[in-house]
């Protein structure tokens, strides 16, 4: 049955979820690896009552889809839930979003087989996961998307959404960032110093960006739920380029930070990030200790030597 209530695709802002990422499904994965898909089958529709602890992404989730409320009408932000257990096993999950007040109607059980393929049909702008082969497939077909590391998640005090990202490879092109890993800070600075005024181009998270700029600018300046900031390892004389080209894509970030190689951890908690998304594994690594951060596995710094 469709819901007419909802406005088209191109007028919501959608995040794909996994179930491992909104609930903790740690020890029924476990069972899954050590005994098996019947016996993981046995154990959720065993369990398909008990309400599942959070996960990852449950704060996140939460607060996205407040956003309804506050603007009210027409839902204009959506989440769909997409998981690799079976419509059979995969009871507990919806009777656990039940439990939690969650609003999450539409779903994609694949039994076993990837989840990723059904992220461009639903019209999602982001996809969020805590497998890492899921995650670069999204990638590949053009959509944001990032690997949950497990342990970031806090829970915030207010109702504002706060999204932090990193910039080259994230927000921009790793273009950038290329020349950094080849020749070094010099040469990365020369260079950025000589293209301030070309605007670099667009990262996997761009259009996430973009479309999360549209549903802020519904809400009052001085009281919107939604707050951004880019947390980036460069500083000035970088800075430029970096300020230009968001100005060229008419994107406004409520806050940046330069921090010229500066920890990001104790700047992305300071801000209070709901989730941090970064490409590098060590930064990722390191912010996680404060905040939820998604692993971006996109640009040179997740070539495989």
């Amino acid at each position: 049955m469709s819901d007419n209530r909802l406005p088209p695709a191109s007028n919501r802002l959608i995040i794909a979820i996994s179930s491992r990422a909104l609930f903790d499904l740690r020890e029924s994965h476990q069972v899954y690896e050590e005994q098996g898909v019947e016996a993981f089958s046995a154990y959720q529709v065993e369990r398909e009552n008990d309400v599942l602890p959070k996960g990852e992404a449950f704060s996140l989730v939460e607060k996205f889809l407040q956003i309804n409320e506050r603007l009210g009408g027409a839902p204009r932000v959506e989440v769909i839930l997409l998981s690799r257990n079976s419509a059979d096993t995969g009871l507990r999950v919806f009777n656990s979003i039940e439990y939690y007040g969650l609003n999450i109607s539409r779903a994609a059980f694949c039994n076993g087989g990837s989840p990723y393929r059904y992220i461009a049909p639903f019209g999602c702008h982001l996809f969020l996961s805590t497998d890492g082969s899921d995650v670069r497939r999204a990638l590949e077909q053009g959509i944001a998307a990032a690997t949950l590391i497990p342990g970031g998640a806090r829970q915030r005090g207010d109702e504002v959404l706060r999204f932090a990202f990193d910039g080259d490879a994230v927000l921009f092109s790793d273009e950038a960032e290329q020349i950094f890993k080849r020749e070094g800070l010099a040469a990365f600075t020369t260079a950025e110093r000589a293209s301030a005024k070309q605007p670099l181009q667009g990262g996997p998270f761009k259009g996430f960006l973009e479309a999360l700029q549209q549903l802020q600018a519904e809400f009052n300046a001085d009281d919107c739920p939604i707050r951004t900031a880019l947390v980036t390892a460069r500083s000035a004389p970088a800075h430029e380029r970096v300020i230009r080209t968001l100005r060229a894509w008419n994107i406004r970030i409520d806050e940046s930070i330069f921090l010229g190689g500066l920890p990001k951890g104790e700047f992305l908690r300071a801000f209070g990030a709901d989730v941090f998304f970064d490409d590098q594994p060590n930064h990722c690594a390191s912010a996680a200790e404060h905040v939820a951060t998604g692993h971006v596995p996109h640009g040179i710094a997740n070539v495989e030597e």
